[in-house]
């Protein structure tokens, strides 16, 4: 894996990674979302959605495709299935984002991983960069974007780590509960100090 500077980009559901690891894109900055590797890997006829569906069912089939809706059901109500998945899930994805890395060219990358905090399957990250929310926007937003209740959105909350274990666990901190312009300054100023560390990290490899 080629030596720069690595940032893990996490934060919980609804929190607003997404808004953020695009901000940095906007910059210039390559972006590894371990979310849409996972979506990749679960295309149609896919060997690891035929693994999936070998492991929980035809109904987590929806017009050939992965029914995320109902895995999402299984999972988060049984935590040896959700156990199983990961199985499944994560050295896949682990091993595309290695070989992404492997072929970046940036100054710094940035790689979103939505549970970097609860599994720390990434020790090669070099600064955790959490956006952050209180719940009550969390909760708010979730429900808005994927039309779930509030209890539904409660039991993903519950599965993850808790906001206080987050913000322990970073080097750095977006608050996202203002407006979008608010997020996108401070994406800059991140971006600013990620240059100058990855600056200074060059130098002490020369």
């Amino acid at each position: 894996m080629t030596a720069k500077l690595i940032v893990g980009l996490t934060g919980g559901i609804g929190s607003g990674k997404s808004a953020a690891s695009d901000a940095f894109e906007s910059l210039g900055i390559q972006v590894i979302d371990t979310d849409k590797i996972s979506h990749f890997l679960t295309t149609v006829n896919s060997d690891c959605l035929k693994i999936i569906v070998d492991t929980f069912g035809s109904n987590v089939l929806k017009k050939n495709q992965l029914n995320r809706t109902k895995l999402r059901e299984i999972i988060f109500g049984d935590d040896c299935a959700r156990k199983k998945l990961e199985d499944i899930l994560h050295p896949r994805i682990r091993q595309k984002v290695e070989e992404a890395l492997d072929e970046a060219n940036g100054i710094y990358v940035i790689v979103v991983v939505p549970l970097l905090v609860e599994k720390k399957a990434y020790e090669f990250i070099n600064r955790i960069l959490v956006v952050d929310c209180d719940e009550k926007t969390q909760i708010e937003r979730v429900r808005k974007r994927n039309n779930l209740n509030e209890n539904e959105v409660r039991d993903i909350l519950r599965a993850q780590a808790t906001r206080q274990k987050r913000l322990t666990a970073a080097d750095d901190v977006i608050q996202n509960s203002g407006d979008m312009q608010s997020l996108i300054e401070q994406v800059q100023f991140f971006h600013k100090k990620y240059l100058r560390i990855s600056s200074d990290l060059n130098v002490n490899q020369d």
